[in-house]
């Protein structure tokens, strides 16, 4: 399964390049307040990754809910604590981020298999 997330990173890799190519003062300057925003400071990379995808998942965004899964994953947290962000985002979003939350937990799998 290390396939879909080669996937999703190659088609945002290269959708991100066509949309940052085309020079939009204000997509532009939104992608790089993005970048920013998790930055190492007065909280840490890792709790940001976190709070980013609680967010995500209260939103209902798939794609961002993959992105903080992978980022979450690269700052080191560990399976227990994933599951802990699942709850505090089903219990923010309440019972409609169950599928998200079933989809979430299945790229995580993914994550750790690879």
């Amino acid at each position: 399964m290390a396939n879909a997330i080669q996937e999703f990173n190659d088609y945002r890799a290269k959708m991100n390049e066509v949309i940052l190519g085309k020079q939009n003062k204000v997509i532009n300057r939104l992608f790089n307040l993005d970048t920013n925003t998790y930055a190492e400071g007065a909280l840490s990379t890792k709790t940001k990754e976190m709070l980013g995808l609680v967010a995500s998942m209260v939103l209902r965004c798939d794609d961002c809910i993959k992105y903080h899964l992978e980022k979450s994953f690269e700052q080191g947290v560990t399976t227990e604590e994933m599951y802990e962000i699942f709850a505090v985002a089903n219990i923010v979003g309440g019972t409609i981020v169950i599928p998200h939350t079933r989809r979430a937990a299945e790229f995580w799998e993914e994550l750790q298999a690879q």
